[in-house]
């Protein structure tokens, strides 16, 4: 099964994808396999909310269309340019997946099918459900994949090397189980915006899409601000407001709720609009419906601070502040070749 064949099924899943919007989805006729898939996938997107109350359809939506943009001709070549798997020996790999966000280990995933290995996957009791269904679609247009593909009920076994993403706490158990073999092994990482002063509105619309979309559940959403000393939140606070409807969600309002009402309990003191607070702490890692807040007083020491404590960040959002940071706006929309922790998975596996 040569590389080429992969790449082309993963291609007309980015098509199969593309047919499913918010406000329209449509079939269209070109795309394989939609007598088999298409219905039954608008009815597990329907569904998803009922097995894990924190997918909502727009937040699966979200999910599925960037998984479309990204699986192109143009953007898997660019991927793969720069990796030879012309001689590797296949082996299985276990994948450990998160449910935090729809499809969130959907990554690893094809990263192990398109380096030539197998890949033994154990899914999250949070999302069951969508990885599965892909996967059927893919060996369903590319038969040869069935034997590279098992997914397994109880503890992974019989595998060579293994990519797990957990907790700190749950990282601690995964080093020690898996010590034996070649691992990545993925803990607790937050998102940090640094602002200046000189943002727009627009630029905190941006913003606000980062700390609010999957609900804030992702480590590439925003957690924390990194501000000028004395800065004041009243343009921040108005960019945001377009999402004030995320309080009309239970799940959400109930955090908000419980997270406020801790906070005033230890008297700490807080900005609030009424659907986000925002508290001063040097903590990366906020409660769903908060977001932290740090003073600088000087930007070239804050890069330094940033650099030394780099394993606590996943992505970096500012308007060119910081020389390694992205966007506003785009922490929910990585590419193929932007991997998680910073660590290249398709090197990991070229040399396993």
């Amino acid at each position: 099964m040569t590389l080429e064949y992969k790449k082309n099924t993963l291609i007309e899943l980015g098509k199969f994808l593309a047919q499913f919007q918010l406000e329209n989805s449509s079939p269209h006729p070109e795309v394989l396999k939609n007598d088999l898939f298409y219905t039954a996938f608008l009815d597990l997107i329907e569904l998803s909310q009922s097995h894990n109350g924190w997918y909502t359809q727009e937040n699966v939506y979200f999910a599925i269309n960037s998984w479309a943009k990204a699986l192109t001709k143009a953007n898997l070549e660019q991927w793969l340019t720069t990796y030879n798997f012309e001689n590797i020996e296949p082996k299985t790999v276990g994948l450990v997946l998160a449910g935090n966000i729809p499809l969130v280990g959907f990554h690893d995933f094809i990263c192990v099918l398109l380096s030539g290995h197998n890949v033994q996957v154990k899914t999250s009791s949070n999302d069951q459900m969508l990885l599965p269904f892909l996967a059927n679609y893919l060996t369903s247009v590319a038969p040869a994949l069935l034997n590279c593909i098992h997914f397994s009920e109880g503890k992974l076994t019989d595998f060579d090397a293994v990519i797990a993403t957990g907790s700190n706490n749950t990282a601690r158990y995964f080093e020690y189980y898996f010590k034996d073999k070649p691992s990545i092994i993925r803990k607790n990482r937050n998102s940090v915006a640094v602002l200046n002063g000189s943002e727009t509105k627009a630029d905190f619309e941006a913003l606000g899409e980062d700390i609010f979309r999957y609900f804030g559940l992702g480590c590439r959403n925003v957690s924390k601000l990194f501000v000028p000393r004395n800065y004041i939140f009243d343009s921040f606070f108005e960019g945001i407001f377009k999402f004030q409807d995320v309080i009309h969600y239970e799940k959400y309002a109930n955090n908000y709720d419980y997270n406020k009402a801790v906070f005033l309990m230890s008297n700490f003191k807080l900005l609030d609009n009424g659907f986000l607070t925002i508290k001063e702490d040097t903590s990366y890692a906020s409660p769903i419906s908060s977001v932290f807040y740090e003073f600088y007083d000087d930007l070239e020491d804050l890069k330094l601070k940033l650099a030394s404590e780099n394993e606590q960040i996943q992505c970096i959002v500012s308007n060119q502040l910081v020389p390694t940071s992205i966007p506003f706006g785009e922490t929910q929309m990585p590419e193929l070749w932007d991997y998680a922790d910073n660590v290249d998975t398709m090197m990991f596996l070229q040399q396993i």
